[in-house]
């Protein structure tokens, strides 16, 4: 089959992008209704993909294929070494494009409810264009160069929406924080591209994925400190993931960036630019599998690392969308702890296959939690939750929706996220008890904090508002129940059907011995949090007071962000930039002043030999031929 119609899947937003930004200003309120009808192309034509290429084109022999749907030539080294723009259809790239295209369109449509009278209305809907464009351009990417420059397309749009309020200083300090710390950590990527392409003599996914193909078999055997030249150069790929999906230490621009407006916090921070980095580390999977194993151990535990630091923060915050944001993190981790634990086969390959479908159904559940949150927002005008209580009498839809979402993410039966993280868990207690173990414990501070979430904003008590909170409207609802359907039967896809590391595709089944156990720990945290924020009680007041070092200190995210401030302010800037400041001021500008000083001073004595006197001159003259000649006589003599 012909999927050559697929890279208008990319064009489509990019010229969106070009016409509401170029344009908007016109037909302001319209560029919403353009913005989001080009969306709705590229949703269905993402789903018609995914339906021809899982049920009709994309199976040979029983394996998944890698379909070029559409390559241009775009720089040209050697014979082997290009770089193509174009698109490559594989099971996950497909399930990349429902994702992308999925949460973008119903974002689409949510905020032509909750963006309407903000007045960059049609720069709001240039801005996610152009972000739709970039993260299909990455995920359909045909070679990791074409992926390079999307990535930092997508890193671009981010800091636009994350700064779209830019009147606001907090606003435009978190986006220049997210764009900071994502490209430090994209320039260890490039420089894992490049001593990847320098060995392999390619940029192309096709070659350079093979199992055991020749670029991989080219890759040189020398080590450096204990590890091979590969293994360096792919744990320098997963730096550029590790920033993108604001994995620890790089995690702190996550939380800042929830002051771009809700909608943003659900297309990015939930569902798509913070699964790049899962979806990179997937892209490549057969390169960490077979040649750089030790880079894929350690992502497995930085992974694991992540989620359970990410939880134990979530428990004490009080702005909704930081709590999201944590829990974004968290979950992350989950997903790159599941990489870190696969390999190659149908019982190898598990974890692989788990970190997809996490990746699939969290999209669903987390953009839902987000959009839910700014239906809250849009009601009761605060992001605190100490400010809210008693939603569910006024939010009806809002709040069956939210509680979907919860419960979803707390892993209960038969919500999607229950699927997902039970092959998570299933793929680490086969390859590594020590991170199932820490996995089984987030698993119930995940009930816990969520679940302590929903109680404060729809239970609790009710404060005094100042004005009657009310439902959203329809063209905001309408996403949140399509979301809850999803995050109700997305669990249910026999995901392994269609996603595993190899191509091929097999059966999972339910494991009775740790589900079940994870359903009662899950349940035990709503328990404990039903106990503690069902109703008013001093029950959290007390704790906090008994844990009183280790609440402020989780409270202010152990301080990781002052940790950031004191080595940039006190070392990198005092003792290293002001030193250099002082030497480049002092003896690089000094020298130069330098010369220009002493040029100055010689033209000022020399400018009188041509003063344009004709008695001066004539004395010169004069002179010279008597010291001439008095020399001569002196020499003779």
């Amino acid at each position: 089959m012909d999927f050559s119609y697929t890279i208008w899947i990319i064009l489509v937003p990019f010229f969106m992008f070009l016409l509401i930004g170029l344009t908007g200003h016109w037909y302001k309120k319209a560029a919403g209704l353009l913005g989001t009808a080009g969306l709705a192309f590229v949703f269905l034509a993402s789903y018609y993909t995914a339906y021809k290429y899982f049920f009709e084109a994309g199976k040979v022999d029983g394996v998944y294929q890698q379909i070029i749907g559409y390559k241009l030539l775009w720089l040209s080294f050697t014979d082997k070494l290009t770089i193509d723009l174009g698109v490559m259809l594989d099971p996950i790239s497909v399930m990349m494009l429902v994702v992308v295209s999925t949460v973008s369109f119903m974002v689409h449509i949510y905020s032509l409810g909750y963006m309407k009278e903000e007045a960059g209305f049609y720069r709001f809907y240039a801005f996610l264009s152009l972000f739709t464009f970039a993260m299909m351009g990455l995920v359909v990417a045909t070679n990791i160069f074409q992926m390079y420059i999307f990535w930092e397309l997508v890193g671009v749009s981010s800091y636009l929406l994350i700064g779209f309020y830019y009147d606001r200083p907090s606003a435009v300090s978190a986006s220049k924080k997210a764009f900071i710390v994502t490209r430090f950590a994209d320039l260890g990527f490039l420089i894992g591209i490049l001593i990847l392409s320098y060995y392999t003599q390619t940029f192309d996914f096709q070659i350079i994925t093979s199992q055991n193909g020749p670029a991989i078999a080219g890759a040189p055997a020398q080590t450096f400190m204990g590890f091979s030249i590969l293994t360096w150069a792919m744990l320098l790929i997963f730096m550029g993931g590790a920033g993108k999906s604001a994995m620890f230490p790089l995690h702190i621009w996550l939380p800042d960036a929830m002051e771009g407006p809700t909608p943003v916090s659900a297309l990015i921070h939930a569902a798509t630019m913070v699964v790049a980095g899962v979806y990179l580390v997937a892209r490549l999977f057969p390169i960490y599998s077979f040649a750089a194993p030790d880079a894929l151990t350690f992502i497995g535990y930085l992974g694991a690392f992540t989620s359970l630091f990410a939880a134990i923060i979530a428990m004490t915050q009080f702005d909704i969308k930081r709590v999201l944001a944590f829990s974004t993190l968290s979950q992350i981790g989950y997903m790159m702890l599941a990489l870190g634990v696969s390999g190659y086969g149908e019982h190898n390959g598990l974890g692989y296959t788990a970190s997809m479908f996490h990746l699939f159904t969290h999209a669903m559940f987390k953009a839902l939690l987000f959009l839910g949150a700014g239906a809250v927002i849009h009601a009761v005008h605060s992001n605190f939750t100490y400010e809210m209580g008693g939603l569910r009498k006024y939010l009806k839809i809002t709040h069956i929706t939210f509680l979907v979402a919860v419960l979803a993410i707390a892993g209960i039966p038969p919500f999607a996220g229950f699927w997902s993280k039970d092959e998570i868990l299933v793929a680490a207690w086969e390859h590594n008890k020590l991170l199932f173990w820490v996995e089984y414990l987030v698993a119930g501070i995940t009930a816990f904090y969520m679940s302590r979430l929903y109680f404060l904003i729809f239970w609790n008590k009710t404060p005094h508002y100042h004005h009657t909170p009310h439902e959203a409207p329809l063209v905001m609802t309408g996403p949140l129940m399509f979301l809850a359907l999803m995050a109700i039967f997305a669990g249910l896809i026999p995901f392994s059907e269609f996603v595993s590391p190899d191509l091929t595709p097999y059966h999972t089944h339910l494991h009775y011995n740790i589900a079940i156990p994870s359903v009662l720990i899950a349940l035990l945290g709503i328990g404990v949090a039903a106990a503690f924020y069902l109703k008013e009680t001093s029950y959290p007041d007390k704790i906090t007071a008994a844990l009183k070092g280790l609440y402020k200190a989780t409270y202010n995210k152990f301080y990781i962000d002052e940790v950031y401030m004191f080595v940039t302010h006190k070392i990198i800037f005092g003792l290293i930039s002001k030193p250099i400041a002082w030497f480049d001021r002092q003896v690089i500008d000094g020298t130069m002043n330098l010369f220009g000083i002493g040029t100055l001073w010689a033209s000022r004595k020399t400018k009188g030999l041509q003063s344009g006197q004709l008695q001066q001159y004539a004395f010169a003259f004069v002179a010279g031929a008597v010291i001439l000649v008095l020399s001569f006589v002196y020499i003779w003599a």
